[in-house]
């Protein structure tokens, strides 16, 4: 067997442990096809019988009574294949619907460094458009092929017991058909690979073009963006023109084929006829198992591209599954609820190997009290929280709350006990509600509009149409900067976090707003632990400490005073050069 096989048998056995709850549907499946094979045959066979025993013997009642039979064969052939079709069909509708559930839960427990290197587009492929084509494995695939090579064996076994020797002439350009066949899968399976990595590489581009539309208008890009399109759109045409000339190509060549054989078939059996070594019934009944025996070759040429295609989508999806980039949620700790003490002690990380981004980083903050992270553009502040949340994992050191390895924290319930206030406000489409909940059952409107008072957003809100049930459109578009910063205080707070993050969280409100949100914080950061990273003085000028980053090292320890006084220290030139013109 060899290794390409091996993948296949491997991927198949995957794939069917999936169909396992569905067990049922693919005996049922499995049944029918058993069935359908003789019923498939023996029409062509009762045709032969009709001619030779009643129609030649002009026996009325005989010819009556079998022609009953050949209909009451057909309807019962049409309605076993449409149970057929759509218990195969259903079958691959269950299992990629259990499927698409566990890619998408998958996705969401993979670490963040994941989704830095994986295009948004690669994994709306996976999720969508590769498991719509594992569907045709049940479909249209194995089970569909296996119903046919048994429908063939049996069509074959009718035949030679009809006529041996018309079913060897018929059987003359059964290599030529083979071997055009094997060509066309071959072709066709490569052609396949081309079109879906052609069409995940343009979700991806259509993913971000869509999303950075902002951008390309507000630079004028879109003559630029346009033709990247159409140089991708034009790559992906090509390839399904490739296909279709495949497909152009073989069909003909079968029907001539299949022609040629029928030709033969009937000049030779005409012979026959003639020296009475062939009735007129065998005559008439081969050319119905030649349409049989060929159509259902040509079209499992077809089916198995139709099953490679499954199955190399479905080595797409597993490899995403198998994927080890993941939050391995080794903790188990849940206590009722945690005091905030943090304590980075020696930590190393690096987005990327040999590239540092923080270099030793020791501090500590205790619970209830506040700290504040300055430093410039790249300096850390922004991964610092990040490893705090185990978005990233530390290349090296450890993080402590309250003296307990943050690994060692069921890692829901370590993110649970965070709220987190970021300056990219990212919203659904969806009711102002669920943006605030998050879609959690549990948060009532109640704890909601509670909140909302306590932040100074209550009064917007209310002003939306529809209030709390206001539509939201995707990415918060249809609010402004301030409201969509206030609605993210709003959704920390509801929560009730035991330790509050703000990165940067008022650097995009104006002052009016940014007023309201100060005196919000103020009742956030009481009794609550929070770090501070911000633009604004007036952010951080009262926080109970104070750590300036420089090139992923601590520089400055204090408080704001403190600090002040290192007239020629970093936060001192940061407050000179940069707050004091916000």
């Amino acid at each position: 067997m060899t290794q390409t096989a091996k993948n296949n048998s491997a991927l198949l056995k995957r794939l069917f442990r999936y169909a396992k709850p569905y067990q049922l549907i693919l005996f049922t499946s499995a049944i029918l096809a058993v069935v359908l094979a003789p019923l498939n045959a023996l029409t062509p066979y009762l045709t032969h019988i009709m001619v030779d025993e009643y129609i030649m013997k002009s026996d009325l009642d005989g010819l009556r009574n079998i022609s009953l039979l050949y209909l009451l064969i057909l309807l019962l052939t049409t309605v076993l294949r449409y149970f057929f079709v759509i218990m195969t069909n259903r079958l691959g509708q269950y299992v990629i619907h259990d499927l698409r559930n566990d890619v998408f839960r998958h996705l969401l427990s993979m670490r963040m460094s994941y989704f830095d290197k994986t295009p948004v587009g690669t994994n709306t492929t996976r999720t969508v458009s590769d498991l719509e084509s594992v569907n045709v494995v049940f479909s249209e695939g194995l089970i569909t092929i296996i119903a046919d090579i048994i429908g063939l064996l049996t069509l074959l076994g009718v035949m030679f017991y009809t006529s041996i020797k018309l079913t060897l002439i018929s059987l003359i350009s059964m290599p030529l058909l083979i071997i055009a066949s094997y060509i066309f899968k071959e072709s066709v399976k490569k052609s396949f690979q081309r079109v879906r990595n052609e069409v995940a590489r343009m979700n991806g581009f259509l993913q971000e073009s869509l999303s950075g539309m902002r951008i390309i208008q507000l630079f004028s890009s879109e003559k630029f963006i346009n033709k990247k399109f159409k140089e991708i759109n034009t790559t992906y045409t090509q390839a399904n023109i490739d296909g279709i000339f495949y497909y152009a190509v073989f069909f003909p060549v079968v029907e001539i084929i299949s022609a040629a054989s029928l030709g033969f078939m009937v000049w030779w059996g005409a012979q026959g006829v003639l020296d009475q070594s062939v009735t007129i019934g065998q005559l008439v009944a081969f050319p119905m198992f030649l349409t049989r025996l060929f159509q259902p070759i040509r079209m499992l040429a077809d089916k198995f591209n139709s099953l490679q295609m499954g199955l190399i989508a479905s080595n797409r999806i597993f490899d995403t599954l198998d994927h080890s980039e993941n939050d391995l949620n080794m903790g188990t700790i849940r206590p009722n609820s945690i005091k905030g003490d943090i304590q980075f002690e020696n930590i190393m990380f690096g987005y990327q190997a040999q590239v540092p981004v923080l270099k030793s980083i020791n501090f500590e903050v205790k619970a209830g009290t506040s700290l504040a992270i300055v430093g410039n553009t790249g300096s850390g502040k922004t991964t610092i929280i990040s490893l705090l949340n185990r978005l990233y994992e530390f290349d090296s050191g450890n993080i402590y709350i309250d003296g307990v390895s943050i690994k060692q924290y069921d890692l829901h319930f370590l993110r649970r006990k965070m709220g987190l206030v970021l300056q990219d406000v990212f919203l659904f489409y969806g009711t102002l509600k669920d943006n605030i909940s998050l879609f959690d059952p549990e948060i009532s409107l109640d704890s909601i509009i509670e909140a909302s008072i306590a932040i100074g957003a209550h009064e917007f809100i209310e002003a939306l149409p529809g209030g709390y049930d206001y539509q939201v459109a995707e990415r918060g578009a249809n609010l402004s900067l301030g409201q969509r910063q206030l609605i993210s205080f709003v959704r920390a707070l509801v929560f009730n976090p035991d330790i509050l993050i703000l990165d940067e969280a008022t650097s995009s409100v104006d002052s009016y707003t940014e007023s309201i949100i100060q005196n919000a914080i103020k009742r956030l950061i009481t009794k609550r632990t929070s770090i501070i990273i911000a633009h604004r003085l007036s952010t951080i000028k009262h926080a109970d400490q104070i750590i300036s980053l420089q090139n992923g090292k601590i520089v400055e320890k204090g408080t704001h005073e403190e600090l002040l006084t290192q007239t020629d220290g970093l936060y001192s030139r940061l407050i000179h050069t940069h707050f004091t013109n916000n």
